[in-house]
């Protein structure tokens, strides 16, 4: 085995969000090892500026990559990905870097009302990126647009009450959902922490509604460019590092919680 194929892989997000991708790359990758960093101290992304959430990316990176020699970054942060990822490709030209965002196209491919909702933070739905994706797939399908401010920091928080809260007002703000015609038939976690929120949204849109997020085309994208690279490590069990600016105990109780580490 090379010594490159043996570094971690570098994972991060504004919070306990990223362990939903996380999650997703453990199962796809089980053999590779992941450093996560979580940088609650600064959170949420999702109401900061692209200035601000490009500055502490850039910040997250350097530290994974010379302190913990990471030959593979995910951004697994919607937010963070929209504003700075092309930064990013250009400073590190030579790193494989994956990201995350809203997966409108899986959406439209399950969709059979075409019209879909779309939950994400304030500056995801904003950024230039998402504007982009969303124009590239007019005529397809009708999607609702929802910010959900508030709702990534509730669970950052583990606040259920609120959580149930503002998920019953987001879902309800974007309309009736069903298999009938002009009736939602898909929801897109536009956001990597809402997925755990699934039993919350769930209560709210019945079992008939997809509920589509991003961590598995996350993780197998990744094993496409491990490979490409030559820096699959197939062997072993693989370990996991959590890094945090906020507290340590918050962030091994989520993982224990949400991933069972």
């Amino acid at each position: 085995m090379g010594s490159e194929t043996a570094l971690p892989i570098g994972v991060f997000d504004s919070g306990v969000g990223g362990l939903s991708i996380l999650k997703a790359l453990r199962a796809e990758l089980p053999g590779e090892d992941f450093v996560y960093f979580a940088d609650t101290r600064h959170a949420p992304y999702g109401e900061r500026g692209d200035g601000y959430v490009t500055e502490r990316s850039r910040a997250i990176f350097n530290r994974l990559i010379e302190e913990h020699g990471a030959k593979l970054m995910v951004m697994a942060c919607n937010t963070a990905t929209a504003a700075a990822i092309h930064l990013l490709r250009v400073d590190y030209p030579n790193l494989p870097l994956v990201g995350v965002e809203p997966a409108l196209k899986p959406a439209v491919a399950r969709s059979r009302t075409r019209r879909i909702g779309v939950l994400a933070t304030r500056g995801t739905l904003q950024s230039a990126k998402f504007c982009a994706l969303h124009d590239s797939l007019k005529g397809q399908a009708d999607f609702v647009l929802q910010p959900c401010d508030g709702l990534a920091a509730a669970i950052e928080a583990d606040d259920t009450e609120q959580v149930d809260a503002l998920c019953a007002r987001y879902t309800r703000a974007i309309g009736e959902y069903g298999s009938a015609p002009g009736q939602v038939d898909a929801l897109v976690l536009g956001c990597t922490h809402y997925p755990f929120a699934e039993t919350h949204l769930r209560a709210q849109v019945g079992p008939g509604v997809a509920l589509i997020e991003t961590g598995e085309p996350v993780a197998r994208q990744t094993r496409r460019l491990l490979e490409a690279g030559g820096l699959l490590k197939a062997e072993g069990q693989g370990q996991v590092e959590l890094l945090t600016t906020g507290s340590p105990a918050s962030l091994r109780a989520a993982a224990s919680r949400w991933l069972g580490l």
